[in-house]
């Protein structure tokens, strides 16, 4: 099984790993690929990766490095490396070592049988409660594009087509999820359980605010259901305030009285108004999401390049 192959690795703050990453990745590679490379792009790094990155490259001729202004999130750095990414399969991973470079030829090999999108699910899940709710709930834009199934299984260690990225050719904006663009070129989608290692160093960058706020821009940015949801909540109490109307109404006319009580029409009132302001809120971050889209905010930019000819590079920007 020799193809060519592509690997990209977003880095940030991995300055220790990255020596360990490169010895353990070239063995695996030079037995599955004739020609290959290794892409980590230094997302903001606060530490000394870029130097780190830099030494490599130099050492080997098969890693190439991209330096990132700031730091923009995983997905926007992996943007960047599958733009440069030039041979036929794309492998992405996290810098952290939990997935296993030795695992690849696991992905590769499902990828053979017809597949266009193999994912690395991990056999077990070592991630916390709170973890796991928001990576199920990042997945959900996924659920109504591929099988419900694969989309529960979606990992950051996948392999993919390298053409699959015409299809998102001209995507610009700054909210990025490297799923949902696969899934615009093909529903080829398959999982396979993989063996997923504990980090060997440090701890995730993951908190949970930036889950919940990655959560948010998912849904927001690639589903219209929060809207579908608003509109049932509309609609749910707009039959309620009609069931409502009818008890008053009906008690006057049985009775001869109205519904007694100042808290009665206090509760109505909040119960409504929470409902209208839920519905604003919704509408709200969708307009800002065209917000910053219109204001043509870059994905990414990059600051300088290292293992890379100058007209490669430049298809990234």
């Amino acid at each position: 099984m020799h193809m060519n192959i592509s690997v990209i690795v977003p880095v940030y703050n991995s300055e220790t790993l990255l020596p360990e990453l490169v010895s353990r990745m070239q063995p695996v590679l030079t037995s599955l690929a004739e020609t290959f490379e290794l892409i980590l792009v230094n997302d903001g790094s606060r530490d000394r990766s870029w130097e780190v990155i830099s030494i490599l490259a130099q050492k080997h001729s098969w890693i190439r490095g991209i330096n990132l202004m700031r730091n923009y999130g995983q997905h926007n750095a992996l943007l960047c490396g599958i733009r440069a990414a030039q041979y036929d399969v794309v492998v992405t991973m996290d810098d952290d070592l939990q997935h296993p470079p030795e695992e690849i030829p696991t992905l590769l090999k499902k990828i053979t049988e017809g597949y266009d999108v193999v994912y690395g699910t991990p056999i077990k899940e070592q991630h916390g409660v709170w973890r796991n709710i928001t990576a199920q709930i990042t997945r959900l834009p996924l659920r109504g594009i591929i099988d419900a199934q694969i989309a529960r299984n979606a990992s950051a260690f996948r392999a993919f087509r390298r053409y699959l990225r015409d299809a998102f050719a001209h995507y610009q904006s700054p909210f990025v999820s490297i799923d949902v663009l696969l899934s615009w070129g093909t529903t080829r989608f398959a999982a396979i359980p993989v063996h997923r290692d504990p980090r060997r160093a440090g701890v995730s960058n993951y908190t949970i605010r930036k889950l919940a706020s990655h959560a948010l821009n998912m849904i927001t940015g690639f589903s219209t259901w929060p809207l579908r949801v608003a509109s049932l909540v509309g609609f749910g109490f707009t039959l309620f305030g009609l069931a409502v109307l009818i008890y008053v109404l009906g008690r006057y006319l049985i009775e001869g009285g109205s519904v007694a009580g100042f808290p009665f029409l206090a509760s109505i009132i909040a119960i409504f108004s929470g409902a209208q302001l839920f519905a604003l809120g919704i509408i709200g971050e969708y307009l800002a999401r065209m917000h910053f889209r219109t204001m043509g905010r870059p994905y990414s930019q990059i600051r300088n390049t290292i293992g890379f000819s100058s007209d490669r590079i430049d298809d990234t920007r």
